[in-house]
């Protein structure tokens, strides 16, 4: 991967970024144009949102909307979450981290491009060390091989326990689609969901 991506951002200045930085906070990894945090942010306005996403073009694009808009608990960060995260996630301030989204990421079928899926062990670990007690980790994809390699790496971390051990949840717990899913579902095509929460 370019040296570009493996860079770690500086570290963020919080109470510059949300007027309220000790309101819960929604992480949204790879949130492409950053739509579905956007909606969010207006819905629910007694959370932060921050989005994070490899490509600095689209992040560039998201803020500006962001800054049009006025929002002031919405952020969008460029950056690889796998070589940023602790840092990021240690840089927040105690117990804000309840929801994390990972939705629709990219599957890199190719056997030689697997470490460049989104949830790797650095990942998997830092989710686990810095999500609040009940925080909640939401997994969703219409690979089915990804959703399940996702559901076993979050598995494997004592931290974290699935909601359904044994089937995909049906509906998404969101009042928010992403436009892959609503593509998806008028396809007739599957969605695989899951839920996952850090142990009190």
């Amino acid at each position: 991967m370019a040296r570009r991506y493996q860079i770690t951002p500086k570290p963020l200045e919080w109470g510059k970024i949300y007027s309220y930085p000790s309101q819960p906070l929604h992480l949204d990894i790879g949130c492409a144009k950053g739509k579905f945090a956007l909606e969010m942010a207006q819905i629910e306005t007694h959370w932060n949102f921050l989005g994070l996403e490899i490509r600095e073009p689209l992040v560039i694009n998201a803020n500006h909307v962001r800054e049009t808009l006025g929002l002031t608990n919405l952020h969008y960060l460029f950056c690889n979450v796998n070589t940023s995260i602790q840092s990021l996630l240690s840089s927040l301030p105690p117990g804000v981290l309840k929801w994390v989204s990972i939705q629709f990421p990219d599957p890199w079928f190719k056997h030689r491009h697997a470490k460049r899926r989104i949830l790797q062990p650095e990942l998997v670990k830092g989710l686990g060390e810095c999500l609040a007690p009940g925080g909640v980790v939401f997994l969703q994809t219409d690979i089915h091989f990804l959703a399940t390699e996702m559901c076993s790496r979050l598995s494997g971390n004592p931290c974290l326990i699935r909601e359904n051990s044994d089937k995909w949840l049906s509906e998404n717990p969101l009042p928010v689609r992403t436009e892959r899913e609503i593509a998806t579902q008028k396809k007739g095509q599957p969605v695989y969901r899951n839920l996952f929460y850090k142990i009190p």
